[in-house]
C-alpha cells in the first residue's frame, strides 16, 4: 500500500529546491547590496560588508522560484546616535536615508523604503534591507516606522539555531516541510506569513512522532500539520530570543480546515493505491507542482 506517496513526495519536494542559478542570482544581489551600503557607512572597514541573509534564505527553507532575498545589514553605532539625536520619526528617516544610498547606486532600479524595509528590485528577483544595530546581547535593533516610530529587538541568530537543531534533530523533516507548506499558502492565498508556517512547523515537528520518518509518510505529515495548525486557531506564537508575541487570529483558518479535508480524502486514497485520484486530490492543495503520476 502507499506505492504513490514516496515518489509523489519525493519528486514535489525536489522540484521546490532552489537551482545552483538562483543561490548565485541571490548571492551576485546581495554583494551588490552590501557593497553599496558598506561604501556609505564603512568606508574604511575591509573585508567582508557586515550583512547577513535572513528569512527563509538564512533558514534554508527557499522555495523555487524565489521572489525576494530578506538581508540584514549592520550600521556603525555612531548612525545609531546621529538619528537619535533628532526629533520626529527618526526610524522612518534612516530608512530614508538607506534608500537614498541605494539610489546611488541603482538609479535605474525601483528602490523603496518604507515600514521596516528599503526595497531594491532588481528584473530576477528584489532585495529587502533591514539595516540594523548590534546590541551587547547579540541581538539588534531595526527601525519599526510604524505608530510614529520605535526600535524593534530582533535576534536572527537565535531563530536560524532553533530552526537547525530541531531540523538534525527530525531528520531535515522541518524545512522540507516548511517548503510543502508555503507552496499552499502561495497556491491558495492563505493569510498566514511564512515566519509564522516555519514557527508552527518548528513546534508540531518537534513533538511528532514520526517526525524522524521519511517521504513514505509524509501525506501524513501534511495531514498532521494541518489538524495541529486549526487547532492553533486565535493562539499565539513566540519569537526565539526576543521572545516577541505574535498572535496568530484565525483569517486563515476556513483555508485550513478545507486543505484539511482535501488531505484526509488523500491520505485515504493513497493507502488504496489510487495514485492518481489521490495526486488529483493534492493538487487542490498545492496545485499543479505535486505530481499526479503515475510513477
Amino acid at each position: 500500500m502507499w506505492i504513490g506517496v514516496i515518489p509523489r513526495f519525493w519528486t514535489f519536494q525536489n522540484e521546490l529546491l532552489l537551482t545552483a542559478d538562483h543561490i548565485e542570482d541571490g548571492q551576485t544581489k546581495t554583494r551588490g547590496v552590501f557593497g553599496s551600503l558598506q561604501r556609505a557607512y564603512w568606508p574604511d572597514r575591509a573585508g567582508d560588508p557586515p550583512g547577513f541573509w535572513v528569512g527563509s534564505w538564512g533558514k534554508g527553507t527557499q522555495v523555487r522560484p524565489p521572489s525576494d532575498v530578506d538581508v540584514m545589514f549592520e550600521l556603525p553605532v555612531e548612525t545609531f546616535q546621529r538619528f537619535q539625536s533628532r526629533a520626529g520619526n527618526v526610524q522612518s528617516a534612516l530608512l530614508q536615508e538607506v534608500k537614498g544610498v541605494l539610489l546611488e547606486t541603482y538609479r535605474t532600479s525601483d528602490i523603496r523604503g518604507d515600514g521596516q524595509v528599503a526595497q531594491v528590485r532588481f528584473n530576477s528577483l528584489m532585495v529587502e534591507v533591514v539595516p540594523v544595530f548590534r546590541l551587547t546581547t547579540g541581538q539588534f535593533y531595526m527601525p519599526d516606522t510604524n505608530d510614529g516610530g520605535r526600535w524593534k529587538a530582533v535576534d536572527p541568530v537565535a531563530e536560524q539555531q532553533q530552526i537547525q537543531r530541531l531540523d538534525q534533530e527530525c531528520n531535515g523533516n522541518i524545512r522540507r516541510m516548511c517548503r510543502i507548506m508555503k507552496v499552499w499558502k502561495r497556491e491558495q492565498n492563505v493569510p498566514l506569513k511564512s515566519f509564522q508556517i516555519e514557527l508552527l512547523m518548528q513546534e508540531f515537528m518537534e513533538k511528532y512522532q514520526y517526525r524522524t520518518y521519511g517521504y513514505y509518510f509524509y501525506d501524513w505529515f501534511v495531514r498532521d500539520f494541518l489538524a495541529y495548525l486549526i487547532s492553533r486557531a486565535n493562539t499565539t506564537l513566540w519569537v526565539p530570543g526576543t521572545f516577541e508575541a505574535i498572535p496568530l487570529g484565525s483569517a486563515w483558518l476556513s483555508k485550513a480546515q478545507t486543505a484539511y479535508q482535501c488531505a484526509l480524502s488523500a491520505c485515504d486514497l493513497e493507502r488504496s493505491d489510487y495514485v492518481i485520484s489521490a495526486g488529483l486530490e493534492w493538487q487542490k492543495m498545492f496545485g499543479t507542482r505535486i505530481p499526479t503520476g503515475p510513477f
